[in-house]
């Protein structure tokens, strides 16, 4: 992935890069340079101050969120998923795409889990005051780490969540995990998580991530 203007928007073939709109601490944005990471897509990045969105990427999508893919050939992918889809369905050097364990079915289901339920929990928990007083956080934390002990009982049979290699979903998942995580970093740390602290770190360390994570 390229930073910036990247080669003035051209691959060295001369044809126009796939313009990535992200922001570097964005869950759903760290999914999508993941999966363009991996599958080696090279794109021009633009890195987007919230409080001041390019109009470019607002008429391209109205929604005004981040990851928003903008294809050469004009098409938009507005989802996280999608992007990581359409990027791993054009090269998959590691196999993201077909899990070692369990179906690609069962793959999607955690994925949806994470990003229905889960995600409504770390919202109230991590960004409770923006709930009302009405919020208890300590209760969506208590929810939360229900669906989290489900990703420990997984891990305790393999080191992934569908095997013993990556695949989708755990770099689907991951960057919620670690947003759960840091809210309470100490408390996180303190559970008996030890097989999901130890697939989190491993993330963490990882060449992929902190690729993925360098400050523009």
């Amino acid at each position: 992935m390229t930073e910036g203007p990247a080669i003035n928007g051209l691959e060295a073939s001369g044809s126009p890069l796939p313009v990535l709109y992200s922001f570097r601490r964005c869950p759903y944005a760290m999914r999508a340079r993941l999966a363009l990471t991996v599958s080696q897509q090279d794109c021009a990045l633009r890195e987007v101050v919230l409080r001041d969105k390019p109009v470019e990427m607002l008429e391209l999508s109205p929604k005004g969120t981040v990851p928003v893919l903008h294809l050469p050939d004009g098409q938009v992918l507005e989802q996280s998923l999608d992007i990581m889809r359409w990027t791993l369905a054009r090269h998959d050097p590691e196999g993201w795409l077909s899990p070692e364990s369990g179906s690609v079915a069962e793959m999607e289901a955690l994925i949806d889990e994470c990003d229905g339920t889960f995600k409504h929990h770390l919202d109230r928990y991590n960004y409770s005051v923006r709930y009302g007083p009405a919020t208890d956080p300590l209760y969506h934390r208590g929810e939360g780490v229900v669906f989290l002990g489900r990703l420990n009982e997984r891990l305790k049979e393999h080191a992934q969540l569908f095997g013993a290699r990556p695949s989708l979903a755990d770099f689907a998942i991951f960057p919620f995990v670690r947003q759960f995580a840091n809210t309470g970093r100490d408390w996180f740390d303190a559970q008996d998580l030890k097989p999901l602290q130890a697939w989190l770190d491993l993330i963490l360390t990882s060449d992929l991530f902190v690729t993925i994570m360098r400050k523009l």
